[in-house]
Parts: structure tokens; sequence; C-alpha cells
């Protein structure tokens, strides 16, 4: 469930931040400032605290669509 987590949030990554870099752009919010946590915390720890925030979205949603019923593989019930 981990690994289908990390994979999701791998790839919905860079996408949400294209996106919010755009919307942040036309309202005047540089990227960097929301990457760095307002410069508190310098740019590659800030992409992996955001990562990690994804990662843990994305755990949640892992966690509802992992098939927790045990799959009946003889066709008996």
């Amino acid at each position: 469930m981990a690994v289908m987590a990390a994979i999701v949030a791998t790839m919905l990554y860079p996408p949400v931040a294209i996106v919010l870099g755009l919307l942040l752009g036309l309202l005047g919010v540089p990227l960097d400032a929301v990457v760095t946590f307002g410069g508190v915390i310098n740019t590659y720890a800030g992409m992996l605290a955001w990562w990690l925030v994804a990662f843990a979205l994305a755990l949640v949603y892992a966690a509802f669509a992992f098939p927790w019923v045990q799959a009946n593989w003889q066709g008996k019930e």
C-alpha cells in the first residue's frame, strides 16, 4: 500500500506543482516562497516536505482503494 501511495504521489507531484505555480504566478506570489515555507527551509527540504504531504494524501487514497477483502482464488465460497 505504501508503494502504491509513493507512486501516486510521485506521479501527481509535477502536474500539481506546475498548476500551483501558474496560479500563484497570476496572484503575484512567488513559487519559491511556497516551496520553502516562506524561506524557513531550503528548496530541497521544502520539495521533500511537499512530497511527504502528497504521500500522506495518497496513502489515504491507497487505503480506500486497496482491496481489503481476500480474493477467493479457487472459486469456492
